[in-house]
């Protein structure tokens, strides 16, 4: 086990390269169906996934469109003019013996992305380029023999490469997370990370802190969640450095996670770009795009997550808060909607609400999401103490469950507080004149402060929770 203070010598730098599956009905360059999800194995191809002779692929436009979101999410230019090549690939889950890809003139052009950190600051990782390109289909081993399925052939990715500018595991973590987020909001892909909707190579290299180049870099493919990600950097920093410490040598190579073990292990030599032996593909022509179709296109594309992030500035919340809140694009839109319509207040509370009581996985599927009406009706009930905090919890579940009219509910389930003075007075001062309360008396009479949250708790007991504890405290102080 290499110590800390060793550790503590070398920088890792990690560069990402993410493959994000587009959002289409049907495959790159054929009219297959694009959801392979859970289907029997190849029966969702068509002719030219086979690679048989005579078929000619034809472009996904929509592919192409959704490239061009892609773009505007990463802050990045978009090529006028691009053009397909074809990498030549010798796998049995790519029958044309090739990939169509785009390795000379891609879609996507230089960008950028702020990944926000747990502390609230953030790194910008600056984007080389994303290509579009096919995916292959899928091999399953068994003793003696594989099965190849070509559901997955064929079907439309962008592979966003990123720059080496990230230093931490957990950098590379909020990396992935902001990557997530961004394509998901963009509408560019459905973000199912089990079903491989997005999957992370990372490409990890330790040095020296100070040293003026880079060491050798291990690939860590197909991770498909942020947790891997950051583990399978830290474990790779580590071994690496304990590898060159030990005398030894890093090698170029392709590595795989064991998620059990938390652990990477060796699967191939790396190959270089001129290993695959890339020329123009003839039977695709170059995407050529105007100004106008690019602007048109991004015009479609939602609010993004620097702009939640900007308006929900103004809520006055913890980091942790919004990013729960970003977890999901409903949660998102919902917390800004009632920003937008109730001020600051309301915002606060249903942020809180939404951060503290639903789940911030981020899977794909539909969430039920309350009305904006019943939340504002709700953060008005908690803002103008109608109700205590436990009521409007149990009132913003009960929402979320699909219930309707909050006030109603709280009627119902006799969750209202009562805020008439005279009604809370008297119980205020048949508490006063307990006996049990006289040393409570006695001890705030003498300075002890602590002792009127005792006076509240008898108040709230007596009135079955339901008088207002505010100003409970409010016409204690006064008497006494």
């Amino acid at each position: 086990m290499i110590s800390q203070e060793i550790l503590d010598t070398y920088e890792m730098t990690i560069g990402i390269e993410c493959h994000v599956q587009l959002a289409t009905k049907t495959k790159l360059f054929s009219a297959a169906d694009n959801d392979a999800r859970d289907a029997e194995p190849n029966s969702k191809v068509a002719p030219i996934d086979f690679g048989l002779p005579g078929m000619l692929p034809v472009l996904n436009r929509e592919a192409v469109n959704l490239a061009i979101k892609a773009g505007k999410a990463l802050n990045a230019d978009i090529a006028r003019v691009s053009r397909f090549d074809r990498k030549h690939y010798f796998y049995p889950d790519l029958p044309k013996g090739y990939q169509t890809s785009q390795m000379y003139h891609p879609i996507i052009l230089e960008g950028f992305i702020d990944a926000p950190l747990e502390d609230g600051s953030s790194v910008r990782v600056r984007v080389h380029h994303a290509h579009m390109e096919e995916d292959a289909g899928k091999l399953t081993h068994f003793s003696g023999y594989s099965l190849v399925d070509l559901n997955r052939a064929g079907t439309p990715l962008i592979e966003i490469v990123s720059e080496p500018d990230i230093h931490s595991a957990a950098a590379a973590r909020a990396y992935a997370t902001e990557l997530y987020r961004l394509m998901t909001y963009a509408g560019v892909t459905h973000g199912d990370l089990y079903h491989g909707n997005m999957r992370f190579d990372v490409n990890i290299s330790v040095a020296k802190k100070g040293a003026t180049e880079l060491g050798k870099r291990a690939e860590v493919k197909n991770l498909n969640s942020f947790r891997s990600v950051e583990r399978a950097a830290e474990f790779e920093f580590k071994r690496q450095v304990e590898l060159i410490e030990n005398g030894g040598q890093v090698v170029q190579e392709t590595r795989g996670w064991n998620d059990d073990k938390q652990v990477t292990t060796s699967q191939r030599s790396k190959e270089d770009a001129q290993d695959y032996r890339y020329m123009p593909d003839a039977d695709i022509p170059p995407i050529v795009l105007t100004d106008e179709e690019i602007e048109q296109i991004q015009a479609q594309v939602p609010k993004l997550p620097p702009q939640y992030r900007e308006e929900f500035s103004a809520l006055g919340v913890d980091s942790s808060v919004i990013g729960k809140i970003m977890s999901r694009q409903e949660y998102a839109e919902i917390a800004s909607e009632v920003l937008a319509r109730g001020g600051a207040p309301a915002g606060k509370r249903v942020a809180n609400w939404i951060a503290s009581n639903l789940s911030p996985e981020e899977t794909e599927g539909d969430v039920k999401m309350p009305s904006i009406q019943d939340l504002l009706t709700l953060a008005e009930m908690a803002e103008k103490n109608e109700i205590n905090s436990n009521a409007a919890v149990e009132l913003f579940n009960a929402l979320v469950d699909g219930a309707t009219n909050p006030r109603k509910i709280a009627e119902d389930k006799n969750l209202l507080q009562v805020s008439d003075e005279g009604a809370v007075a008297a119980i205020v001062d048949e508490v006063l004149a307990d006996p049990a309360s006289q040393k409570a008396v006695e001890d705030i009479k003498a300075g002890n402060d602590k002792a009127v949250g005792f006076l509240v708790g008898q108040i709230m007991k007596k009135s079955q929770g339901k008088a207002n504890p505010a100003m409970a405290q409010k016409l204690i102080r006064e008497r006494l």
